[in-house]
């Protein structure tokens, strides 16, 4: 009975160990994270497992369609990273190797993996309407991979279903639950797309970041609200999965309007 209680007091030590020396800060909200992987493991399999999902799906032969993708992401790279070097941080984004594509899939979804790993599917453009409402979802997204918000959910798996294992020692270990892990803490599951949701914090929080950058890359963030509205006003018919969850239409434009004030500081169209 020492030894078990000895063992559960180590193991409590050793976790809060993890986290105190783990945390991390999100750019523009300045929360505090626990991240307990690095950026170049994140990385190195992110960009394995979006080399698996393009090599398993089928692209858009829709130039246009393709071209303009590729164009708002281009727009919204180029802010991230002017805002990054603006304020000394452009380390964080050293390693990223972007990449836009467009997939022909009905599904009304898009995601990016850390290192600046986009992916869109054909169903999500007649929701997005406009080029702008393609910069909503593309800011949004963009936004998940720059605060890290993969990585955090991923440490909070491995503390809890690992014990704190590094992520190398569980690849090698555990290649499977690890796997299961990291697709569902991504925009990628079995299905390329079914996903646990987001937490709340984590979507609201892409929503503040993503309205930011569209607004630096010359988009109009008014269309962030606009697009909201017209899921609202469609009863939430056709709303893509990676948005579907958290938090509420109303929430979100409530939210996103209160913070149009500080992203119009940034717009210049």
């Amino acid at each position: 009975m020492y030894h078990l209680k000895s063992w559960k007091i180590f193991a409590s030590l050793f976790l809060l160990s993890l986290v105190i020396g783990a945390c991390a800060t999100v750019p523009l909200t300045g929360r505090r994270q626990l991240t307990i992987i690095s950026g170049g493991e994140m990385r190195a399999m992110s960009f394995q497992q979006y080399d698996e999902v393009l090599s398993e799906s089928k692209l858009s032969e829709d130039a246009e369609a393709t071209a303009l993708v590729r164009g708002v992401g281009l727009r919204i790279q180029v802010a991230v990273e002017r805002y990054f070097r603006e304020r000394g941080m452009s380390a964080r984004l050293a390693e990223y190797e972007w990449e836009f594509n467009l997939i022909e899939s009905d599904q009304a979804n898009a995601w990016c993996m850390p290192g600046g790993k986009v992916a869109f599917y054909t169903g999500i453009l007649p929701i997005c309407g406009t080029e702008a409402g393609i910069a909503v979802v593309m800011g949004h997204e963009i936004a998940h991979a720059i605060a890290e918000h993969g990585n955090e959910r991923m440490s909070q798996g491995l503390i809890l279903q690992m014990g704190g294992a590094a992520l190398s020692e569980a690849v090698k270990s555990k290649p499977e639950q690890t796997q299961a892990l990291y697709m569902s803490a991504f925009a990628v599951g079995a299905q390329f797309g079914a996903m646990l949701p987001y937490s709340r914090k984590h979507e609201s929080e892409a929503d503040y970041m993503g309205l930011i950058f569209m607004a630096m890359a010359g988009f109009d963030p008014h269309e962030a609200p606009r697009l909201w509205e017209r899921m609202a006003a469609n009863g939430g018919a056709g709303v893509p999965e990676f948005m579907s969850t958290h938090p509420s239409d109303q929430t979100r434009i409530r939210q996103m309007n209160e913070h149009m004030s500080e992203a119009l500081e940034y717009y210049k169209p």
